[in-house]
């Protein structure tokens, strides 16, 4: 295989400048021995997209390493001091895949060397944790190390500001350009270690007290179901076994086989609750535990799947849209019944998400807006009608709800929690999680969804997927399924 004039151009660059010796040799040595490793690393920069990045972790600029995100972090560092510009603060989290601790003390280091004081996690905490404490402890941005439910090769930075969410327009596309005029030697990596201050305990507690206080019936029932909870290797394991403890839950039975937190995933090919191997282990000790409910986190714990019996006793999964359904429900239902619905409330949630959801909270006299995919959009929402509506409850098909509105992402340590109890609530009428969505689709209609997802995997797939979006902007399609598309 031939070198890659730009890959090989890229990588001189990085050869140019003031990386570590042992970094330069490894490239050196893709250059004379593996053109194919060189070409893969370096073929392109690894996009600061509107989130942050996103990639696989080795060295180059098409990976997520120390020097990508150190000039992701100048880029954002600039941007903080220029809008600013004294006594900024950015609070750091981080979650167990192989590397996250390190990087995120790069990241910090590269920070506090601008100036900015950081507030950093001692050790692994879940990605709405990081929300709740931009917003508690006044930080102006929040980071978090996570590639979410990718596979284990994976990692990630996501930037959230100061309202808790990640980052939307202007501030979003400001901080993209300010990244891409940072080159490898502008980044600051010494100096200001005494800018860099670790989170104590009251950062857990005060998370844990504000996802207590949503419980809508604190102890009716819920010491009586029968819970088999698996943190899939991840952060969930730091926050959802206590936020159970605090809503009343006695009968937790935390799966052990991936109880430690390890970026490798040993146990799982994928530690997506999404998908149904993820959470087999789980549902088996269920099975032998005669449990009522299953809850699994990713690993940054803000996707949280389920397991519940149905109508024949047997364990079952529910998808994103099934388990929003009854959580809005749920909540809804409570508010209404205890007299605590918001003067003006409000549901959310995306285009791509079940309308059941409108549904049910039409049925209630709650107006539902929806948003573009991503949770950031929900965020956006909340923020946008502060003073005027009050957010209740929200979801996105893809496993992610918020009840709430004290974190501005989706949050698996309140909802399992809202989940369990919502499965708790059920249980002590006699009735079960499962009788409630089918209640749910007599009274609204039957709603089914099925999700195909196609992974395309390195330069190749990057240029598949460009080429199909392309395809679909030139050309749409006139039917879907064999019904005409009315509008683009």
């Amino acid at each position: 295989m031939q070198l890659d004039p730009q890959a090989k151009r890229q990588a001189e660059t990085w050869l140019a400048s003031s990386i570590a010796e042992s970094d330069k040799a490894v490239i050196r040595s893709w250059m004379d021995t593996d053109p194919a490793a060189l070409n893969e690393a370096f073929y392109t920069d690894l996009e600061f997209g509107t989130g942050g990045l996103r990639g696989i972790m080795r060295l180059g600029s098409n990976g997520i390493n120390k020097y990508t995100l150190g000039l992701a972090t100048q880029g954002l560092a600039n941007y903080l001091l220029h809008h600013i510009r004294l006594h900024v603060r950015v609070a750091i989290a981080y979650d167990s895949r192989n590397q996250s601790d390190t990087l995120a003390r790069d990241v910090a280091q590269v920070l506090a060397a601008n100036g900015i004081h950081v507030f950093l996690f001692p050790s692994l905490r879940p990605t709405p944790q990081l929300s709740f404490s931009v917003r508690q402890y006044g930080c102006h941005a929040g980071i978090v190390l996570t590639a979410s439910h990718n596979p284990k090769e994976y990692n990630g930075y996501k930037v959230y500001w100061d309202d808790g969410g990640q980052l939307v327009p202007p501030h979003d596309q400001a901080i993209l350009r300010a990244v891409r005029d940072v080159q490898l030697d502008d980044i600051r990596w010494e100096g200001g270690e005494d800018r860099i201050a670790e989170f104590g305990e009251d950062a857990d507690q005060e998370y844990l007290q504000k996802v207590a206080q949503l419980s809508m019936n604190p102890g009716m029932g819920n010491a009586n179901l029968n819970l088999v909870f698996t943190a899939l290797h991840g952060t969930s394991i730091t926050m959802v076994p206590p936020a159970l403890e605090r809503f009343g839950f006695k009968n937790v039975h935390v799966l052990e086989a991936q109880a430690t937190p390890d970026g490798n995933f040993p146990t799982v090919q994928s530690p997506n609750p999404e998908e149904p191997a993820a959470l087999a282990l789980a549902i088996e000790k269920a099975q032998e535990l005669h449990a009522d409910m299953v809850i699994g986190c990713d690993p940054d714990t803000d996707r949280v799947g389920i397991a519940v019996r149905n109508d024949h006793q047997d364990m079952v999964l529910l998808n994103g849209n099934q388990a929003a359904s009854v959580l809005v429900d749920y909540v809804l239902h409570q508010h209404q019944a205890q007299g605590s619905m918001p003067a003006k409330p409000f549901v959310a949630s995306t285009v791509v998400t079940t309308p059941l959801l409108e549904r049910i909270a039409s049925s209630y006299g709650v107006p539902t807006y929806h948003t573009l995919t991503g949770f950031k959009w929900i965020a956006d929402l909340i923020r946008r009608h502060e003073g005027q509506q009050t957010f209740v409850v929200g979801g996105e098909e893809s496993y992610g709800y918020l009840v709430g509105d004290f974190v501005r992402d989706k949050d698996a340590v309140s909802s399992a929690a809202m989940l369990a109890e919502a499965a708790a609530w059920n249980k002590a009428k006699g009735s079960s999680f499962y009788e409630h969505l089918l209640q749910l689709y007599v009274k609204h209609g039957v709603h089914h969804e099925s999700l195909l997802s196609v992974t395309k995997k390195g330069r190749e797939g990057a240029e598949a997927i460009a080429g199909i979006m392309e395809r679909f902007r030139s050309e749409p399609p006139a039917k879907l399924a064999g019904m005409a598309v009315e509008a683009v």
